[in-house]
């Protein structure tokens, strides 16, 4: 494995862990206001940031000393060098054919929209 896959997971799986320790953090926090078990145990500082925190550290010590899981890692990050990324006078192009689609797309269905609405309001009267 090259250093800079390497630092690449690395990075990844700490991102990963910290996003992981904030979604339990504010699941915590959501569901503090439906359970009451889960409000009294938010109420203790330990358990409110040290449980986050732990499931996290967790994580990413699973992840980062776990062979298998690096070794997909650094697939991954392989994979994704071999990428032949569209240039900038590409994406443009493509960001305004989609644009225009949308558009054309939104008149049809408003047209749509109008006339059934015209329709069905035609019909009831």
């Amino acid at each position: 494995m090259e250093k800079t896959n390497s630092k690449i997971i690395t990075l990844s799986f700490a991102i990963v862990a910290f996003l992981v320790g904030l979604v339990v953090s504010l699941l915590m926090k959501a569901f503090a206001g439906a359970f009451a078990v889960v409000a009294r145990a938010n109420d203790v500082d330990l358990i409110r940031h040290g449980l986050p925190l732990i499931i996290g550290f967790g994580l990413f010590a699973y992840c980062q000393f776990n062979s298998k899981v690096v070794a997909w890692g650094d697939e991954v990050v392989t994979e994704v060098k071999k990428v032949v990324w569209p240039s900038r006078k590409d994406t443009t192009a493509m960001t305004i054919v989609v644009c225009i689609m949308v558009l054309i797309s939104s008149v049809i269905i408003s047209s749509f929209d109008m006339i059934s609405g015209y329709v069905i309001n035609t019909l009831v009267r």
